[in-house]
């Protein structure tokens, strides 16, 4: 699963024409070459500023460590030239950051920000991060942990729901949580004191903190100004923006961009899933022949769809399989999910429609929308005509699309018995409070799976997604306390990235 932070939108790159000489419809033409001065020498370590700067979005000298700012300094050239032509996203180098404005095509909850302990924050802690920014902006070279807990409080306590209460315990770690984040990336630095003694007690601890402006200012660097924003859509970079009267070489640029995105910040781009201009865009041989020169890594195609493959974990923000009780039983439901979906005869699963793209995002727009607060937007500055309408779009789409592709359905009823089997037989191995805890553990399995595109969730139980075929067969072992192992023996995970292995090689 590719990587990276959804903070902030690049501005948009200037129209272009269409024309004898135009590049062809993948969207680049060959003398337009991904790291065109990049020697065949020195390609594997441009590649790995490439992975750096989609993975971190944010570099400084101390983060994610003290070597990745010089590395991507170098190449920074190369670097903006190619993250603009092949995704539309652009890089802004200063002295002491390097920063990357991403294009945002929809809403995704599965990448949140985290604790230092890998806790993702709630939204207490988001509101607190932000409050934060706000304060540090009104401060001078330096500032008190207490002194900046105030200041957040004062701010906090206008917001129904919010608050900040020093003497809450719950509400000092949330607020170390927020500061800390800013800590680790170098917007703060430790200069006396502790943060983790103040929040155990303020009133005998405090922490003096250095604000570097720089990187405070990277941080956080809107394209929008969100007053005047009606809705959650106002934040994405629209695809269908751009009109007939930017010619038709723009309009494939666009796509060509998008379905490069599509294919980078997913696990797996399945065309029955894609937006409908986006198709030939997908299955064009330039998108895997500008990702993998870009990234280093393989693209795989299959008859469902197209993925870029990090066996390596070079750039992925989430491993999988991987470690800890909800990703060993995630991969033993999945290989359950996808065993059930092979079945035959009487025994056969029903097969139901997937939501689509844009009905997911018509849903999370729904759901944001209706918390946003009234007070202190500028409704009356936006236009109406500038709120995409997606529930519109789709069903003008529908029109012209093929028959809406069908997968096999499990039930919850059927997930939880699964699951008690899971914990029954690997339980000695698995974190106790999640063991004990058998719905939360359920949750937590399936909203990991969702993330990795491998199932579907809808009303009633999950769809099991192509993807998941992969992982039809597993060996799972599993360590006792007293030192002995438990071990299931079955095929190994399948080698093919889809249930059809039948497509052409990516780069034919």
């Amino acid at each position: 699963m590719s990587t990276g932070a959804r903070d902030s939108r690049p501005s948009p790159d200037a129209p272009g024409t269409g024309g004898p000489g135009a590049p062809p419809a993948g969207g680049r033409g060959r003398a337009g070459r991904v790291a065109e001065t990049v020697s065949p020498l020195e390609l594997a370590d441009y590649q790995k500023a490439v992975r750096l700067v989609l993975r971190h979005t944010l570099i400084t000298p101390a983060y994610p460590d003290r070597a990745a700012l010089a590395t991507v300094r170098r190449w920074a050239e190369q670097l903006r030239t190619d993250l603009m032509e092949v995704l539309g996203y652009r890089l802004v180098t200063t002295a002491d950051t390097a920063r990357l404005q991403r294009a945002q095509d929809h809403l995704d909850a599965t990448r949140p920000a985290v604790t230092r302990a890998g806790r993702p924050f709630d939204r207490r802690r988001y509101a607190y991060l932000v409050l934060t920014l706000a304060a540090l902006g009104r401060h001078g070279a330096q500032v008190a942990l207490g002194e900046l807990a105030d200041a957040v409080a004062a701010d906090a306590v206008r917001i129904d729901g919010l608050g900040l209460d020093t003497a809450r315990k719950a509400d000092r770690d949330a607020f170390v949580d927020a500061v800390t984040w800013l800590a680790e990336r170098g917007a703060l630095a430790l200069a006396d004191g502790s943060a983790t003694a103040w929040a155990g007690d303020p009133e005998r601890a405090e922490a003096l903190y250095d604000i570097d402006r720089e990187i405070l200012t990277a941080v956080y660097q809107p394209s929008r100004v969100l007053q005047h924003l009606t809705s959650v859509t106002g934040l994405l970079d629209s695809g269908g923006g751009l009109g007939l009267a930017t010619g038709r070489h723009a309009q494939r640029r666009d796509q060509a961009r998008r379905a490069r995105r599509l294919v980078l910040e997913n696990p797996v781009a399945y065309y029955a899933d894609a937006d409908p201009e986006l198709l030939g865009q997908l299955r064009a041989p330039a998108l895997a022949e500008d990702l993998q020169r870009l990234t280093g890594l393989g693209v795989e195609r299959r008859a469902e769809g197209v993925a870029l493959v990090d066996t390596s974990g070079r750039l992925s923000d989430i491993r999988f399989p991987g470690g800890g009780t909800v990703a060993q039983a995630a991969l033993l439901l999945g290989a359950r999910i996808s065993a059930a979906a092979q079945r035959t005869g009487r025994h056969a699963p029903d097969l139901l429609p997937a939501p689509t793209a844009a009905e997911r995002l018509a849903g999370r727009v729904r759901r944001i929308d209706a918390a946003l607060p009234e007070r202190g937007r500028l409704a009356g500055l936006s236009a109406p005509e500038e709120e995409p309408a997606y529930e519109t779009r789709e069903a003008e789409r529908k029109r012209d699309e093929p028959e809406e592709t069908r997968y096999p359905f499990v039930t919850d009823s059927w997930l939880r018995g699964r699951l008690k089997e899971i914990v029954g037989e690997y339980g000695k191995g698995f974190a106790v409070d999640l063991r004990e805890d058998p719905d939360r553990l359920l949750g937590q399995v399936l909203d990991l799976l969702a993330a990795m595109s491998l199932i579907a969730r809808v009303d009633g139980g999950v769809l099991a997604l192509p993807l998941l075929a992969r992982y039809r067969g597993v060996t799972a072992r599993v360590k006792s306390r007293e030192g002995s192992e438990t071990v299931s023996r079955a095929p190994a995970p399948q080698p093919v990235l889809f249930a059809d292995d039948t497509l052409k090689d990516p780069t034919a």
